[in-house]
């Protein structure tokens, strides 16, 4: 596998990162460089991490994992996600030092957005024979899902300054439609 088929591998995984910190952007206020490196930092580690994970799974647990991850994806995001539209239709606004972004929240973005790198892990213990390479192979993925991640934070900001006050339920949306794309991809086209 050559590294440009390892980027556009990373590329791919990273979408549902990109678009969950877009939304993060977009609803949480005083965001600064640091929370954006933050949350880059969350969802690149995962995105690096799950691979790896899959690799030495092997495919042995292949046929368990991909089994439950999406639905596991669906509750997570469907979760967060239906909290967000339901707190944006009370009128209930994050402070304005956006800590309703907990750690234990941004976690549960990092893990429903990166549990199809489990399963792409489990394929890259077919293709690469030796960890390193995998190792490589996700450290590409991680610095990709970084970076998107980073800059995907600042243009959910710049929407968010946009839609104001409709900027929760907005981004609460795209959350659960996430969560429904993973699940639907999974049932439907697997």
């Amino acid at each position: 596998m050559s590294y440009l088929e390892i980027c556009l591998i990373g590329l791919g995984l990273s979408m549902d990162a990109f678009a969950v910190a877009v939304t993060n952007g977009m609803t949480k206020k005083n965001i600064g460089i640091g929370m954006a490196a933050g949350i880059g930092l969350c969802f690149g580690l995962f995105q690096g991490l799950m691979p790896a994970a899959g690799f030495a799974l092997g495919s042995t647990f292949s046929s368990y994992i991909q089994a439950f991850d999406h639905v596991i994806a669906l509750l997570l995001l469907g979760f967060i996600g239906g909290r967000m539209v339901y707190d944006g239709i009370k009128g209930e606004k994050d402070s304005q030092d956006g800590s309703r972004l907990t750690l234990g929240v941004l976690i549960a973005q990092g893990v429903a957005t990166s549990i199809d790198a489990l399963a792409v892990g489990v394929s890259f213990a077919a293709v690469f024979k030796s960890p390193m390479t995998m190792l490589a192979a996700a450290g590409i993925i991680a610095g990709l899902t970084f970076s998107l991640s980073f800059i995907g934070v600042y243009i959910g900001k710049k929407s968010g300054d946009f839609l104001n006050s409709k900027a929760q339920i907005v981004g609460g949306l795209i959350l659960i439609g996430i969560g429904v794309k993973i699940f639907v991809e999974h049932v439907f086209f697997q």
